[in-house]
């Protein structure tokens, strides 16, 4: 089975690729492919609800000068999905928003192709926001009909300088037990 998980942090290899990296453990254990998309340092464009991808009805956004259409194209192949970012202001960062507002759009407005998908959300934060930010991205979610696994704990981390996430076990061990249940509800639901 194939797990994407799309990273919105500006560090491509901060902490919270780490807790991806945690989270993706148990999987590539259980034999899933996993690969991430990184939106760090690329053009992201935020929807302008100009309803093309609805009629045009072609899986995609009109806008086709950003990796969001990439994003879009790797999320209908996966069978998971984790939206991974670090907290802004007690929210996900705009390049985060910009990818679930057009991905939903194209999803809902083309059959909605990620209907039944699983869905797993990653929140890293120096201090707090964290709820509020998984908030954000369980909505997409759930008006996108996922199947959305928890863990231990919520899917949160904290860190704030790179590298401070190696000293969150329960983050990690929150992290790794998603990507088990991930991997449990890849069997379950694909018998």
């Amino acid at each position: 089975m194939r797990v994407l998980a799309i990273n919105g942090s500006a560090r491509p290899e901060g902490n919270t690729a780490f807790f991806i990296r945690k989270c993706f453990e148990p999987l590539k254990e259980a034999g899933h492919h996993c690969e991430v998309i990184n939106l760090a340092g690329k053009v992201v464009r935020g929807c302008t609800a100009c309803l093309s991808c609805r009629e045009e009805g072609n899986d995609r956004c009109i806008y086709d000068d950003d990796i969001i259409n990439t994003c879009i194209d790797e999320m209908e192949r996966a069978d998971a999905i984790i939206i991974a970012s670090p907290v802004y202001f007690s929210d996900i960062t705009a390049e985060t928003k910009a990818l679930i507002d057009r991905a939903g759009y194209v999803a809902r407005g083309n059959g909605n192709f990620l209907s039944r998908k699983i869905g797993a959300d990653i929140t890293v934060a120096r201090r707090a926001g964290t709820v509020h930010a998984l908030h954000s991205i369980n909505q997409f979610f759930f008006i996108n009909d996922m199947v959305v696994p928890g863990s231990s704990y919520w899917n949160i981390a904290l860190a704030k300088e790179i590298g401070d996430g190696e000293k969150d076990e329960e983050g990690i061990r929150t992290m790794r037990r998603l990507g088990e249940n991930i991997a449990w509800l890849l069997e379950k639901l694909h018998k």
